[in-house]
Order: C-alpha cells, then sequence, then structure tokens
C-alpha cells in the first residue's frame, strides 16, 4: 500500500502534515507524536525579527472550533535558525517554513535567510495584514498576492507554498494569480476572520474584536475551496480547515488536495495527527485502495 504525494519534487511519506500556528516547531508536540511518521511539520510563522503579538486576551472556544488573534508572535528568524532548525533535523521528516511578514520586504528577507538552511518548503502567510495597503492582508488581492508571489519566487531557493485566505469573493481567482505568479503548491484555507461578544459585559471577547476562526465548523467551507482551486488549477494542494479525523482528511483529497494539514484538532487532541495517518491506512485498506494517489480529485 503507497501512501505517498509528492509536492513540487519533494516526496513525503503520507499525505499528512500539521498546520502552521497549531504545532510550534513540534518540540512541544514531540513527547506525544512521533515526529518521524508525519509527513511535514509545518513550523509556526517565522518573522525577520521577533513580533510580540497582539494583546490579550487572545484566544476564544466558540461553537465548533476556537477563534485567535494571537497576532503571529514569534521569536524571529534568528532564534528559528539557531534553535528551531537543529531540533527538526533530528526528525526524519519534512520541515516546512511558515513565513509572515508586514512589507513584502519582510518577506523577502526571511525567504533569503532561508536560503541556506536545511528546510524543504516554504509556505508563505498571505494573510497578513499588508501595512503598506491600509491593512488589507496580501492575500486579499489578486495583484497584491501576483506581486509578492513573483517577487518570493525570484530569490527562494526552496519551492514555495502560497498559504491562501478564504475571507475573499473569488478563491479560485486567487489559486489562478498565484499559480500564473509561479507558486509551486498552495495551501489553504487559512481561518475566516470571526467575532465573539460577552453579552454580559456587552464587551469584545477578544482584545482585537475579530480573529481567525479555525476548528470543525470551518470544514464545509474549506473543502468547497479546497475543490474550486483544485478546479482552476494544476499545482498540487494542502488542505487544511476543520479536521479532527481521518474521515475529514479523506473528504479533502477527494476534492483535490494532494496532502492535508492538521490543525486545531492538535490542541484538543495531541494525538491527531497520527491518528489520521492510520485512519487513511484503515480507510485504503478497506476499499481496497493500493496507491493514496487513487482518491485525489476522485469524487463524482
Amino acid at each position: 500500500m503507497n501512501t505517498k504525494v509528492t509536492i513540487a519534487g519533494i516526496t513525503l511519506k503520507n499525505p499528512v502534515m500539521t498546520a502552521s500556528g497549531t504545532f510550534g516547531s513540534g518540540m512541544e508536540y514531540s513527547e506525544f507524536v512521533d515526529l518521524n511518521r508525519l509527513g511535514a511539520v509545518v513550523t509556526k510563522g517565522v518573522a525577520n525579527v521577533p513580533w510580540t503579538g497582539n494583546p490579550t486576551p487572545r484566544v476564544a472556544e466558540v461553537y465548533g472550533g476556537m477563534l485567535n488573534a494571537i497576532g503571529l508572535q514569534n521569536p524571529g528568524i534568528d532564534v528559528f535558525v539557531e534553535r528551531d532548525v537543529p531540533f527538526l533535523k533530528k526528525y526524519d521528516t519534512h520541515v516546512i517554513v511558515n513565513v509572515c511578514g508586514k512589507t513584502v520586504e519582510d518577506y523577502l528577507e526571511v525567504v533569503e535567510r532561508l536560503g541556506d538552511e536545511p528546510v524543504d518548503m516554504l509556505e508563505i502567510n498571505v494573510s497578513c495584514p499588508n501595512v503598506k495597503e491600509g491593512a488589507i492582508a496580501f492575500g486579499q488581492k489578486a495583484d497584491c498576492l501576483y506581486d509578492i508571489t513573483s517577487r518570493i519566487k525570484k530569490i527562494a531557493r526552496q519551492p514555495i507554498i502560497m498559504k491562501l485566505s478564504p475571507n475573499v469573493t473569488d478563491i479560485a481567482e486567487m489559486a489562478k494569480a498565484a499559480e500564473a505568479a509561479g507558486a509551486d503548491a498552495l495551501s489553504m484555507i487559512n481561518t475566516i476572520t470571526g467575532m465573539k461578544i460577552d453579552i454580559h459585559r456587552r464587551k469584545f471577547v477578544l482584545a482585537n474584536k475579530t480573529g481567525g476562526m479555525s476548528g470543525p465548523a470551518i470544514k464545509p467551507v474549506a473543502v468547497r475551496m479546497v475543490y474550486q482551486a483544485a478546479q482552476a488549477v494544476k499545482i498540487p494542494i494542502i488542505g487544511m480547515g476543520g479536521i479532527a479525523a481521518a474521515e475529514d482528511a479523506i473528504e479533502f483529497l477527494l476534492a483535490g488536495a494532494t496532502a492535508v494539514a492538521v490543525g486545531a484538532m492538535n490542541f484538543v487532541n495531541p494525538y491527531a495527527t497520527i491518528e489520521v495517518i492510520e485512519g487513511i491506512e484503515a480507510y485504503m485498506k478497506q476499499y481496497g485502495i493500493e496507491d493514496v494517489q487513487e482518491l485525489i480529485g476522485a469524487v463524482e
């Protein structure tokens, strides 16, 4: 039984990875999860300088998921290269680094720094507020997305995965813009913008007022967007958004995703990624599927 999938020339032992921002760089989870069994570890966002993130409170539970307004708090590229890369290289798994920034130059600086590091792919988080565009995310305008993708591709030494925002009118248009600019793959979806109000205090629950919603409640939206993007582009898609079990992951594969990422569920169940891997294998056995490729885009 073959569970291997290939993205941008890099072959993963199975299609399951972690979603950025939910797994750190794997250190916190390594006592629960054998990182060697994962297709890839996707790190938390890394910026050119340390980011303190948003004021608290910045996490809230909602029906079917959670809201977060962490603000991409991270120690910056220097600490990441010194501490996290050597840790991850101890494991037999692929390393995908999530890159964030407030200007195109910020992204380029991190991409350049990672050029000589032993990491396999870069996932570009274009849901960051673009300070020069009045805080509209880079991934919310097709021309902005095209511009940042093509500029990163010019200097990147590793394959580039563009992480698309779902907070757009037409996801297929955004997917096509990223592909046209040279993206090697897409990952989708990032969180959906949401809000929660405390009715007794009549105040916003998050200090930031809005936050990104993740968890099982967003899965139907994510599956639909992955399907639409898969119909529009030829590059591979990493599907995510509300994957809690193998059944969810298989839905994404059938919709056209080549691989999947488990996010919010890691907080609820640290073993989630391994359970999804084992569940996909069990499903393949049950239906006599020899190669996981047979599932990709197989919905009728």
